[in-house]
């Protein structure tokens, strides 16, 4: 079953922020993620938004996910992104088979 890896925050360091996506993006092909979307600029249909930055990532399946989360190769750079944008992180199950 498929898992959704949602991020949501605020970016504060650009630069920073710009040399994490450089280097994350070449960790997903491995692990069969998809980019299924990322925007800094949501359409606000309810609420107030505080932290206008999304990514929503689609994983195979939960040990995918901690497969890729947990590898060395993205484990030294997760600082950059905890020290660029704050946030959450979180997963969700999907429903029925992965695309």
């Amino acid at each position: 079953m498929p898992v959704y890896a949602i991020a949501q925050g605020r970016t504060v360091n650009r630069a920073m922020h710009d040399d994490y996506v450089a280097k994350a993006l070449p960790t997903l092909a491995r692990y069969e993620v998809k980019i299924l979307a990322a925007t800094e600029t949501p359409e606000v249909i309810e609420g107030k938004l505080e932290n206008p930055r999304f990514v929503l990532l689609e994983f195979p399946s939960r040990e995918r996910f901690h497969a890729w989360y947990d590898s060395p190769e993205y484990q030294a750079i997760l600082h950059l992104r905890l020290e660029s944008v704050l946030g959450t992180f979180v997963l969700i199950d999907g429903q029925g088979e992965s695309r």
